[in-house]
């Protein structure tokens, strides 16, 4: 009875794994909650594709974690194994050492996460320990592998994970994050070389690290999840359950190959997305919210998406194919719009909208304060205000200086949990303009009633709610206009004109207007738009 005590015992309130801090945005926690949902998910698939069976009771499967943090799901698998196999191995200890001995792998991504899993899993920090629950092994770390593993620095930048070297070639007594599972030529070698040759996992789960520094301006950060989802899904388990942040459906730098593959897989069976910011992982600021997904090697067809919003799904799950677009729609009442729109086979708005630094000049670039002094003085739209520069100063696209412009904010968006307006109000630029890398040029023209005209349609909530579909985070570069319908220019645009072209459904504009918030003040602004808060 004690030793069935010292197992089971933990329902304890609250559950610690609830209580750690985040170590960063980089490396976060999964709540036990979550972790408990994407379970039952795999569990739902696999009775579903094996006559109703229960997946806890079968002995042979073998699940890895190959980026351990906490040990949550480690954890949370261990304790239904023990559960589901009490009828096949009655003895309790005998069951428990079968489970962490047999079916149970993890791979610590840090030394110090690495302890944590082996606590969470082992009740010891130490397998072989005179508390850990498993009493057959005979070394410390049980299944739990962690070993430090170094970069390999290629022009002060890591070859397999892009890290800088000025921020992570870093003394012995300093954690390198340089993580073993993606720091390889072939994971199928790795995973030999750690657990045996013979070592094939039915079932690979986890919440990988997100992003490293990549030697960029300031804090830049590349993602990294990617890597460990391509490795995980090249040593072809049966599932594969991961979480990470959602941004790779639309955007993200870095990730473009990444979400082609994904969208291609008809392999994947399932997404669960959580657009709201803080829902996933309460407390924790990910851009773009979170989502989990699980990957099915026998699966071949669409994928089942479903919408989490304050904790409730925002309608059925619907099973649809994740290619028919080149990002990924998130809402799935979201697509019969966008099929109304792409039927008319109307260019769209990306042809016309300018790159970055559509005039070759940084944010922080600013003029004159009055064009006083100069000899051929032109106007600048800057971050925060306007000034005057030479016409010289313009080192590319200087003949958009004398076109009229609609100008747009480059980033746009606020720190709170939801966004609703997508688009800054555009600014009617008057010939003798330009603007920094603050700005994109949505348009040049040789009138300013078609400036008018594209600036009409960028205000409506129609146009934007297509831009929220690209949009992922308060990057408002070019991509976000991908679905945006080039339009006749020879008239002011509505949403009411806008909805009627396109045939829009009272259910359809209903949806449209419960995500995008109207634009308050008058039609168009003629100053500097307010700064949009970032990170």
């Amino acid at each position: 009875m004690s030793e069935q005590v010292s197992f089971t015992l933990r329902g304890r309130n609250p559950d610690v794994l609830t209580c750690i801090a985040n170590l960063s945005n980089d490396e976060v926690f999964t709540p036990p909650e979550l972790a408990n949902r994407m379970l039952d998910m795999l569990a739902k698939a696999w009775a579903d594709d094996h006559g109703g069976a229960n997946l806890w009771s079968d002995r042979s499967v073998k699940f890895l974690d190959p980026f351990t943090k906490s040990g949550v799901f480690l954890r949370e698998i261990t304790s239904r194994l023990v559960q589901g196999l009490a009828g096949q191995i009655p003895d309790l200890q005998e069951r428990v050492d079968h489970v962490l001995m047999e079916q149970v792998f993890g791979i610590g991504i840090t030394r110090l996460t690495s302890l944590l899993a082996r606590r969470s899993l082992y009740c010891s920090k130490r397998a072989n320990g005179p508390h850990s629950v498993a009493k057959r092994f005979t070394n410390e770390t049980g299944n739990v592998w962690f070993e430090r593993t170094e970069h390999s620095w290629v022009q002060d930048k890591c070859s397999f994970c892009g890290a800088s070297r000025a921020t992570l070639d870093r003394g012995a007594g300093m954690e390198t994050h340089a993580y073993a599972f993606i720091h390889t030529d072939n994971i199928k070698t790795r995973i030999a070389e750690l657990f045996g040759d013979d070592m094939q996992f039915d079932v690979i789960i986890g919440n990988p690290p997100y992003q490293l520094s990549d030697g960029g301006h300031g804090a830049s950060a590349a993602p990294i999840y990617q890597l460990f989802v391509e490795n995980a899904l090249n040593l072809e388990p049966r599932y594969a359950v991961f979480v990470t942040p959602s941004r790779w459906m639309a955007g993200g730098k870095g990730l473009d190959a990444y979400r082609a593959r994904m969208l291609a897989d008809k392999r994947m069976r399932n997404i669960v997305d959580y657009p709201k910011l803080y829902e996933g992982f309460p407390g924790v600021k990910i851009r773009g919210g979170i989502s989990y997904f699980m990957w099915d090697r026998e699966h071949n067809g669409p994928c089942s998406v479903q919408t989490i919003w304050d904790g409730q799904p925002t309608g059925p799950a619907v099973a649809r194919h994740l290619d028919s677009y080149d990002v990924l729609i998130r809402r799935n009442e979201a697509v019969p719009i966008l099929e109304k729109v792409r039927a008319k086979s109307e260019p769209t708005l990306s042809g016309r909208v300018s790159s970055q630094k559509p005039f070759g000049l940084r944010t922080f670039f600013h003029g004159r304060p009055s064009p006083k002094g100069l000899k051929d003085p032109i106007k600048l739209f800057g971050s925060q205000k306007v000034t005057w520069i030479e016409r010289s100063d313009v080192p590319t696209n200087a003949p958009w200086i004398d076109k009229w412009k609609v100008l747009m904010t480059r980033v746009q968006g606020t720190s709170a949990a939801v966004e609703t307006k997508f688009l800054s109000k555009p600014i009617i630029a008057e010939p003798g303009t330009a603007c920094t890398e603050s700005y994109i040029v949505a348009g040049g023209f040789d009138s300013e009633a078609e400036a008018q005209s594209l600036a009409s349609c960028l205000r409506t909530r129609f146009a934007r709610f297509l831009v929220s579909l690209r949009k992922p985070t308060q990057d408002a570069a070019r991509g976000v206009y991908g679905f945006i319908p080039e339009l006749p220019l020879d008239r002011e645009w509505t949403d009411a004109k806008l909805y009627r072209r396109y045939g829009l459904t009272k259910d359809e504009i209903a949806f449209i207007e419960s995500q995008v918030a109207d634009h308050e003040a008058t039609l168009f602004d003629d100053g500097v738009l307010d700064e949009a808060e970032d990170d």
